[in-house]
């Protein structure tokens, strides 16, 4: 497959993963060493949970409406 024969959602997709291993190689993680505390891993973990059980969560629309941001 050649670059022109990518869709426009495909091309977009594969700039902003390129992008984003970039600055990641250039910045590095600013998070790595550290360590998350023990009230936020079992949030992430009840949160998981519940999206593999299939319950989703507030679109993120909704969030921005919500606090008045432009989406």
């Amino acid at each position: 497959m050649t670059v022109g024969e990518l869709s426009l959602e495909e091309f977009r997709q594969i700039v902003e993963q390129i992008v984003e291993e970039k600055l990641l190689e250039l910045l590095g993680d600013p998070d790595e060493g550290l360590v998350l505390r023990e009230e936020v891993q079992a949030r992430l973990r009840r949160t998981l949970a519940r999206e593999q059980a299939g319950e989703r969560g507030i679109p993120a629309h909704e969030v921005a409406e919500r606090l008045g941001l432009e989406w």
